[in-house]
């Protein structure tokens, strides 16, 4: 299940909500909290983790850095750490061209119908 982050309303997200938007384990995100410090998530007084859109949006560039380039941890550290702005700008324009790809293929089948 993706989150639309672009049309939602929502100012906080469960674990498993992104845990689903990444298909990783809830363990993974847990974990990434731990290495990455611009993952850090608000946290009930339960102790139960809530993601604003920003949260997302930098485990979004954590995942593209480690999942999809195969970065080890170190390296993603040091590449978030020297050119942050610069990963962050690419994995936007690489999510916002996935949505127009969706987009696409929806009026393609629309228009098959």
């Amino acid at each position: 299940m993706k989150i639309d982050l672009e049309n939602s309303n929502r100012l906080y997200y469960s674990l498993k909500e992104v845990a689903l938007h990444f298909e990783v384990n809830k363990s993974l995100l847990i974990f990434w909290e731990t290495e990455f410090d611009i993952i850090s998530p608000r946290k009930t007084d339960g102790g139960t983790r809530q993601y604003t859109k920003q949260d997302i949006e930098n485990i979004s560039v954590v995942y593209h850095l480690v999942k999809e380039k195969g970065m080890t941890l170190e390296g993603a550290r040091q590449t978030l750490k020297q050119k942050k702005d610069e990963t962050t700008r690419k994995v936007q324009v690489i999510q916002k061209l996935e949505q127009i790809k969706k987009e696409l293929e929806d009026m393609e089948r629309e228009f098959d119908m």
